[in-house]
């Protein structure tokens, strides 16, 4: 099987954003892409996401964002 590690991410901006990534750049074009989140510094996201907690998957799950509990 050829497939890429991939990672959730517990991201906490305006609440908590859980979400399938192999990488924080596709963690952030993930978000940027979700017209329910509204991203009011770029700068502030990135940051968020790549200090998030990351838990590495031992299966090939398919990137998403799983939940968002948004305040």
């Amino acid at each position: 099987m050829n497939s890429k590690d991939k990672y959730i991410y517990i991201i906490d901006y305006s609440g908590l954003i859980v979400l399938i990534a192999e990488n924080d750049t596709e963690a952030l074009e993930l978000l940027s892409n979700e017209e329910s989140i509204e991203i009011k510094d770029p700068n502030d996201i990135m940051e968020r996401i790549i200090t998030a907690d990351k838990l590495k998957l031992v299966d090939d799950y398919e990137s998403g964002i799983i939940d968002a509990l948004i305040v």
